[in-house]
């Protein structure tokens, strides 16, 4: 799921719209006037209609005969798309965002630990243990280091040996992403590879129970790391 490049004129609306849409400046059900909007950002209106394409593609807005096209409501927002989630946390919205994230993942990652413990086979080590060397090589780079720990969080979904939980990537890793960004941006360079080792480790022994307490913990520390970016 790949975000929208801000580059050019088309990136330029569609991440000015965008994010308007989702700090609330243009509210649920809002009618917009394309001509006007288009004066505003000084574009033509086939630059508009392209851009509001995307945003439509986003579940941000969506067009009828006789009502115009107009914001759709939040319930009907691609939520876990990059941009909408970038948007929100630079529209003031990364406290609950953060929150709901974690939520998520203490949901999911604990037991995906467990089962990767499990049924991990020598195939899912090397790629695990791949992530875990990409992530030290990372040395402090945010996007480096963000990169790495998604891969690694892939890697160990995969590692269950269930197709369904390995495509849950879709769901978690556009906000871990965000969230490293924002969290390693703010608060400097962490060292991850202590706690991603400890899960690689207890995985490697087929240790389900201490694969499991180690995601804990990991999840934990990301938690507490989280709120201090948000302070």
């Amino acid at each position: 799921m790949a975000s929208y490049s801000a580059r050019g004129v088309h990136g330029q609306v569609v991440h000015e719209l965008g994010g308007r849409i989702v700090r609330g400046v243009l509210a649920e059900g809002d009618t917009l006037d394309i001509r006007a909007l288009g004066a505003e950002l000084d574009v033509s209106l086939t630059v508009m209609r392209e851009s509001l394409k995307v945003l439509a593609g986003k579940g941000l807005i969506d067009a009828r005969q006789k009502r115009g096209t107009f914001v759709r409501a939040r319930t009907a927002w691609n939520l876990l798309d990059p941009d909408l989630i970038r948007w929100r946390t630079e529209g003031g919205d990364a406290d609950r965002l953060l929150d709901d994230l974690a939520d998520v993942r203490a949901i999911i990652e604990p037991a995906a630990a467990r089962r990767a413990a499990e049924r991990r086979t020598d195939e899912d080590l090397d790629a695990l243990s791949a992530a875990l060397t990409a992530m030290a090589e990372a040395r402090g780079d945010v996007a480096a280091t963000a990169e790495a720990d998604a891969l690694f969080h892939r890697r160990l979904l995969a590692a269950t040996g269930n197709e369904l939980l390995t495509r849950l990537e879709l769901l978690l890793e556009p906000g871990l992403r965000e969230r490293d960004r924002l969290v390693h941006g703010r608060l400097g360079p962490d060292d991850p590879v202590p706690s991603h080792r400890a899960v690689l480790d207890a995985v490697r022994d087929r240790d389900a129970a201490r694969a499991e307490r180690a995601m804990l913990d990991l999840l934990a520390k990301a938690a507490d790391d989280a709120d201090r970016a948000t302070g």
